[in-house]
């Protein structure tokens, strides 16, 4: 082919040497051409894309939105009745983080926020992007081992946290974790069982200051005016290519590692997810169902809406589907984002109260994969003109693969969506050979969102990026030639209950402390609500005996967050095993198919 293109491009060669040319490249062709058919035929793509990468920092992007923007309604909190514009959201979130330099907090450390949606959420890790530190979201669901176990896996220094939230009361939990909380001098706190923290602060607007935290109202008040023209001052100081973000993520044995996230990842992942929604052709409101310390809310939600002044509309504190159809009819919106159980929700509360919602252009899903009737449902329960379908993972900095404006219903239907921009996607066998088109295999990506590591655990982090950079997603995929792609199984046992990861050995090895438990083994199960739920298997230290139900969920409850106790439980006196004797979760997965709901335990 060479040889074939030289001549073609200089019309100077001779007759001769064309010939020539052309015997060589004819003696030779067989090969050629079959090797370049079988590398055409590989499952590879690159998505260049038609917009370039920006480098740029978070706080610079929300800068540029507060130019552009600043009369545009940054964020819509219902339960709150708080109403920001992106030039209010500018002003108080450089407050904030010039805050945080007097708190003695300096660039990359990391502070935590422990809290439901709401503008303190959103605007403490706005605010901790502006000063070059670093935001840890944890789930508010967690209980005391989950969060004290979040404090010192990343040496968090500072916790900004809410006073309560449903049944939680982050305070009286606290303090089990660090009782010098209520002795200590604020902001000077020394604990034995998390030694990184010095500071709490809490969202406590309703009383007196809680011992030993700042009140996150008093905040506003520590900086002065030079303080403020700091901030803007080191926004070039703050690499694009440095942390921005930990997401606690899942994995398959042990603990959550905490994924490490770039700017440089965050603004271009937000920047082209926004392009693909079409936000620069009209100006959006979007009724963002999912929580903030996800990756989801993070980035599909908050830089996407920074990217053209888009709103975003929070219905309440926690998911709850009658304060998603109120703020969508209430606030106009005409952008949906949540997960498919949430999606289930909504069009069992439209089909049952029969409310007639506005006019909306578009719903987003992702956090689990989305069943084809549930699409269908979504279009014609909730008059959506259109739906989408996101997928990626936390560790590329969440959309790798998403629809298109223009697509079609069975593009829609039947995939996870098209490639998103420049990134690089194969399909791999199990000793990393790239598969064919059509094939199923393992999908590995490259791009610029992939994470920068886990953090301090370097093991873990080659595992999952090999030396080519290629990130492993853990996914049995398929890839057409077209870019678009499709999930057909998990290698990874990770087990996605309406969104959230859950662990399976982290249930095992809590389980496993009950008296009565010998060993459990938790599996993922198909749920038409949740996606999937988790079933628990377990063997007994004495078969004759019995596990009282009851007994066990209250084991669970206060210990484990809610959606992570499961919801069948199985008792068996032998677990499946192959012959080395590993056990054999699919037959488990078959035992629960193949058997009535009646013979399994519930609670």
């Amino acid at each position: 082919m060479l040889r074939l293109f030289a001549w073609k491009h200089f019309p100077g060669s001779t007759l001769r040497s064309f010939h020539t040319s052309r015997a060589i490249f004819s003696s030779n062709a067989a090969q050629p051409l079959a090797s370049l058919a079988q590398e055409q035929r590989q499952s590879y793509i690159h998505h260049i894309g038609k917009h370039p990468l920006v480098y740029r920092n978070v706080g610079q992007h929300l800068r540029l939105a507060a130019e552009k923007y600043p009369n545009n309604e940054a964020i819509v909190s219902c339960h709150e009745n708080i109403r920001l514009t992106y030039s209010e959201v500018l002003e108080k979130v450089d407050r904030l983080a010039a805050s945080f330099y007097q708190l003695g907090l300096q660039k990359g450390d990391r502070i935590g926020i422990w809290a439901p949606n709401g503008t303190q959420f959103y605007l403490s890790a706005l605010a901790a992007a502006r000063a070059g530190l670093i935001s840890v979201g944890i789930n508010p669901a967690f209980q005391t081992p989950e969060a004290e176990y979040s404090l010192n896996k990343v040496g968090i220094k500072a916790l900004i946290a809410a006073e309560k939230h449903r049944t939680q009361n982050y305070y009286e939990m606290l303090t089990r974790i660090i009782p010098e909380l209520q002795t200590d001098r604020t902001g000077q706190l020394r604990s034995k069982k998390v030694p990184s923290l010095q500071t709490v602060i809490f969202d406590n607007d309703s009383g007196p200051s809680l011992p030993g935290t700042i009140s996150f109202k008093d905040l506003y008040n520590l900086a002065t005016e030079q303080d403020l023209s700091l901030i803007e001052s080191i926004q070039t100081k703050i690499s694009p290519d440095s942390g921005t973000n930990l997401q606690f993520t899942s994995g398959t044995t042990g603990k959550p590692k905490a994924a490490l996230m770039s700017h440089y990842g965050f603004v271009n992942n937000g920047i082209h997810i926004a392009k693909r929604n079409e936000f620069d052709l009209k100006q959006h409101r979007i009724c963002l169902q999912v929580p903030l310390f996800h990756a989801y809310a993070m980035v599909i939600g908050v830089m996407a809406a920074i990217t053209y002044g888009t709103t975003l509309v929070l219905p309440g504190a926690g998911y709850r589907p009658f304060e998603s159809l109120e703020a969508i009819i209430k606030e106009k919106c005409t952008v949906i984002y949540g997960t498919p159980t949430m999606y289930v929700d909504l069009v069992n509360q439209i089909r049952q109260s029969k409310i007639q919602l506005p006019s909306v252009d578009l719903a987003v899903t992702g956090g689990a994969t989305c069943s084809p009737k549930l699409f269908m449902d979504i279009q014609e329960a909730l008059g959506v003109r259109q739906v989408k379908t996101v997928f990626g993972m936390t560790e590329a900095s969440a959309v790798l693969f998403q629809s298109l404006h223009d697509d079609s219903k069975e593009n829609v239907l039947g995939t996870v969506g098209h490639l998103t921009d420049h990134y690089e996607a194969k399909v791999v066998d199990g000793d990393g050979n790239v598969v064919p088109f059509g094939a199923p295999g393992e999908l590995w990506v490259r791009g610029y969102g992939t994470m920068l590591g886990y953090w301090e655990d370097e093991i873990r982090t080659k595992e999952t990026i090999d030396v080519d950079k290629w990130l492993k997603t853990g996914d049995q995929f398929v890839l057409r030639e077209d870019g678009y792609g499709q999930i057909v199984g998990r290698l990874k046992e990770v087990i996605i209950r309406g969104g959230e990861n859950i662990f399976p050995k982290e249930i095992e090895d809590f389980l496993n402390t009950h008296p009565a438990i010998l060993e459990t083994h938790c599996v993922a199960v198909l749920d038409e609500r949740m996606g999937e739920e988790v079933c628990a298997f377990v063997r007994l230290k004495d078969p004759a005996h019995t596990v009282d139900m009851q007994g066990i969920g209250e084991f669970c409850r206060g210990k484990i967050a809610h959606f992570k106790i499961p919801k069948y439980l199985r008792v068996l006196e032998e677990f499946p095993k192959t012959t080395s004797g590993k056990v054999q979760k699919f037959r488990l997965q078959e035992m629960f198919k193949n058997e009535s709901k009646e013979k399994l335990f519930y609670f």
